[in-house]
């Protein structure tokens, strides 16, 4: 344990962001996963309204520095590829 009061300080800090960090990490892997379901569904709607509201869950992190921008980008790459497969897997 620090005995030094702003190592203190920092110790509470880095607690705050970490789990800031893990809260925002959260909530996209739960809008990744909606995506994922609805494309194997094959619900092209559903798919599309997910994909959505990923893709600005991911921009939020990137925003606020949890992801980096490479990430992101690829996260978002992949999730819109694999929508507008949906209907070319089916015809």
């Amino acid at each position: 344990m620090a005995n030094i009061k702003s190592q203190k300080k920092r110790n509470l800090t880095s607690a705050k962001a970490a789990a800031r960090n893990r809260a925002v990490k959260s909530s996209v892997k739960t809008a990744v996963k909606k995506v994922r379901t609805a494309v194997e569904n094959g619900d092209k709607e559903a798919a599309s309204a997910a994909l959505l509201a990923a893709t600005s869950s991911i921009d939020k992190a990137k925003a606020k520095g949890v992801i980096k921008k490479n990430t992101a980008s690829r996260k978002v790459a992949r999730l819109a590829k694999s929508v507008n497969e949906i209907g070319k897997t089916e015809a």
